[in-house]
């Protein structure tokens, strides 16, 4: 496989979008945000055809320039996906890249008081600029969400918290079921914490800031988990789930189950929501790091318990980790684009 890229079959738009709501948000993050359009073949074309339109989360770290980068021997998304339609393996659809980067490496792809309003954002925001702009079926039911990690997370919830807006979705080793993906982590952490920090993320935060980001072990796992907690907080105040000894602290640790979509999809409104899905795409490698593999699992009995129709979902578990996966997002889009159109 040649390591460049070749000219696409179809067309990648670049957009900045100034965010009215992202303005003046509590990390400082820059409101003018990058958004990156996809259009299929033959999209210039058919000036009377419109099409169904697929939103693509990016995982915790991730921002939208990172779709483009190359590995040795694969090929990034955007270039499997427009392969793929090419190849006419599915119905026409729009494809856009969101970017909901902070300066703590993520959002989760909601609305909280201590980093800004990203779910509100995507919804009200992305949404109308891409519908206004580009010949889409601008309605629910030809409009999905997907995502993978932490993009996966935000595409459950966000089906989930707008079901006016999304009627499909697909999440690829999405963070869910806490229990198992993120609790067994706190006592590590803390660990690293009193070592290296004296137990105080002020201090892991203020050394972060003042030098190369990566360049110390635990770098990414301490940064992941303040980032957590800064998304699901409720009052602007990061707490961390567990104590100086990696114990759970039961009030703040409640707030994030609220939060995990396994406990939420079993919540009446939620359990609505994804009832009303036209289609759910769930998948994870089977030796994920983080067990996301189970989170998948319980994810899918979760939308059984909700009483989700058995047809409407696709569920597996392959052989793979949690990385390295991008060959599955085509897969997942093909079938999307087949139930929206």
């Amino acid at each position: 496989m040649l390591p460049w890229s070749a000219e696409p079959a179809g067309r990648l738009d670049h957009h900045v979008v100034e965010s009215d709501l992202l303005r003046g948000n509590p990390l400082g993050d820059p409101h003018e945000r990058p958004l990156v359009v996809y259009v299929p073949p033959g999209y210039d074309d058919s000036p009377g055809r419109r099409s169904s339109s697929v939103y693509v989360l990016l995982g915790y770290t991730g921002h939208v320039g990172m779709w483009f980068n190359r590995m040795p021997f694969r090929q990034p998304y955007p270039e499997l996906a427009d392969a793929m339609f090419a190849a006419g393996d599915a119905p026409p659809a729009i494809v856009v890249y969101v970017d909901a980067w902070t300066a703590l490496g993520g959002s989760q792809y909601l609305d909280s008081p201590a980093t800004g309003r990203y779910h509100s954002y995507l919804r009200d925001e992305i949404v109308p600029f891409v519908d206004g702009r580009y010949r889409t079926l601008a309605d629910r039911d030809h409009r999905a969400v997907t995502g993978k990690s932490s993009g996966g997370y935000g595409a459950m919830v966000t089906a989930m918290l707008a079901p006016d807006v999304f009627g499909a979705l697909a999440t690829h080793a999405g963070d869910a079921l806490f229990e198992v993906s993120h609790r067994p982590r706190f006592p590590a952490l803390a660990r690293r914490l009193r070592d290296m920090y004296d137990g105080s993320y002020d201090k892991f935060l203020a050394d972060f800031r003042g030098r190369l980001a990566g360049t110390k072990e635990g770098d990414l796992e301490l940064l992941e988990m303040y980032a957590y907690a800064a998304a699901y907080s409720d009052d602007g105040i990061v707490r961390l789930p567990f104590d100086d000894v990696g114990a759970v602290v039961p009030e703040v640790w409640e707030r994030w189950l609220a939060l995990d979509p396994v406990v939420m999809a079993g919540e009446p409104r939620h359990a609505e929501a994804l009832r009303s899905m036209r289609a759910i795409w769930v998948d994870a490698g089977s030796r994920d790091e983080y067990h996301l593999d189970f989170a998948a699992v319980a994810f899918r009995r979760a939308l059984e318990a909700a009483g989700v129709p058995g047809e409407r979902v696709h569920f597996e578990l392959f052989e793979a980790g949690h990385g390295g996966i991008e060959y599955r997002y085509p897969l997942a889009l093909a079938w999307l684009s087949h139930r929206l159109a």
